[in-house]
């Protein structure tokens, strides 16, 4: 049976153009504004999709990326702020409207872009449970993260050279993800694995993390 696979990421934004703007020149791509209102960011890394959202950003983001940076500066004077700081090679940063994510630093990358994405990350309090349950669908291999824990998924069709870590953390979901990933396949399978309708294209893991899907 064919597997599920990864697409892009849907982000919400109360300016979208804003936020698209700031991830175009971070990764490297392409800025492109679709009929809908909403803009569209392309390259060699998960599509984002950025449209708009009025309800403000209230809590941390449960989804976020890791890049790897030669240096913070260049994403810091794209409008990136600093969050905080874990021994000298790893940063959060959030961007020009307050997502969350994180720079590794990495002398040997490139200078230009700014940013390369390695990881897409998703909070749960159960990171194991979640990386189980999505790795048969998106034929990834489940590797160990940094604690020993097998909850990263390496090489999930559609985003092939990427980690999909579960990152463990001990606060349940309490609101809507405003960033969430897209996933392109058949409803039929995700429903039978176990997954919910939340509405029309989007359905939710066990965790009930929402995700968009298309054919």
């Amino acid at each position: 049976m064919n597997a599920i696979a990864m697409a892009g990421l849907l982000v919400e934004a109360a300016d979208p153009g804003e936020v698209a703007g700031f991830w175009g020149s971070a990764l490297g791509g392409e800025v492109r504004p679709l009929l809908d209102g909403a803009v569209q960011v392309r390259g060699d890394f998960p599509e984002l999709t950025c449209y708009a959202q009025p309800e403000p950003k209230a809590v941390k983001n449960r989804v976020h990326l890791d890049l790897y940076v030669a240096a913070v500066e260049p994403l810091l004077a794209l409008g990136a702020r600093l969050l905080d700081e874990y021994g000298p090679d790893r940063v959060t940063l959030a961007d020009v409207e307050g997502n969350e994510f994180c720079a590794f630093l990495t002398p040997q990358a490139p200078s230009s872009p700014p940013a390369r994405v390695f990881a897409v990350c998703t909070d749960s309090d159960r990171p194991e449970e979640l990386a189980a349950w999505w790795a048969p669908l998106v034929s990834a291999r489940i590797d160990a993260g940094t604690d020993g824990t097998p909850r990263w998924l390496s090489g999930p069709a559609g985003w092939p050279g990427l980690i999909w870590k579960f990152v463990r953390v001990a606060d349940p979901r309490v609101a809507p993800n405003r960033w969430r990933w897209t996933v392109r396949g058949d409803t039929r399978r995700l429903i039978a694995a176990g997954a919910r309708v939340a509405e029309a294209g989007v359905l939710l893991d066990p965790a009930g993390n929402e995700f968009s899907v298309t054919d």
